[in-house]
């Protein structure tokens, strides 16, 4: 489980495209600090599992179906990733309850730069959008954010300086894919009326 605040901009330093999977070999000394085999760190809001963590950088195996739902299979050496270790029961939940797993995949649209922050248009995939709602949560490439307007086919999320500085959102351009994740939450909700039903 994750909260969506981001602790690191890492980068990918290697990608080895396998038959059914690849292996992503990332660069990020403060996740990996105390990172051992099989700890868990999401990459751009999806969940992997290290499989060695040597000298500030880990490995991870990406199985065929992560590659289909998300945007990693569009990663490259020099790519660079949001990257956040599991909560601590101990720890406060500075975002919201974030899964790391990915229900879909978007695209900026637009951005409209403020004076101390960007207004960001994302497209939404239909079968995601009753999960959406204007105030509520969403995990945008691992990044908890708030929604400004809820529509269709998009939501628009303002983004803060800090945002901006320490996430890949601040360098992702109109077309840029986005992995997406609605709160689990509505998702539970929505399962639970429907058995009632």
């Amino acid at each position: 489980m994750f909260t969506g605040i981001v602790e690191e901009l890492g980068e990918i330093e290697a990608v080895e495209s396998l038959a059914d999977s690849a292996r992503l070999t990332v660069r990020g000394p403060l996740v990996t600090q105390d990172a051992v085999h099989g700890a868990s760190i999401a990459v751009n809001g999806v969940c992997l599992t290290v499989v060695e963590a040597i000298d500030g950088r880990f490995t991870a195996d990406v199985m065929k179906e992560t590659l289909d739902r998300s945007s990693l299979g569009a990663l490259a050496a020099g790519s660079r990733v949001n990257l956040e270790r599991p909560v601590r029961l101990a720890d406060r939940l500075g975002g919201h309850l974030v899964q790391g797993h990915v229900d879909g995949v978007g695209e900026i649209v637009s951005r409209e730069p403020g004076e101390r922050w960007d207004v960001v248009t994302v497209s939404l995939p239909a079968h995601l959008a009753r999960y959406v709602v204007d105030k509520g949560s969403i995990t945008v490439d691992g990044i908890s954010l708030t929604v400004v307007e809820a529509g269709d086919d998009f939501f628009t999320v303002a983004l803060i300086p800090t945002t901006l500085a320490l996430t890949t959102l601040g360098h992702k351009r109109p077309g840029d894919p986005v992995n997406l994740e609605v709160d689990v939450v509505a998702k539970y909700v929505e399962r639970m009326i429907g058995a009632r039903s």
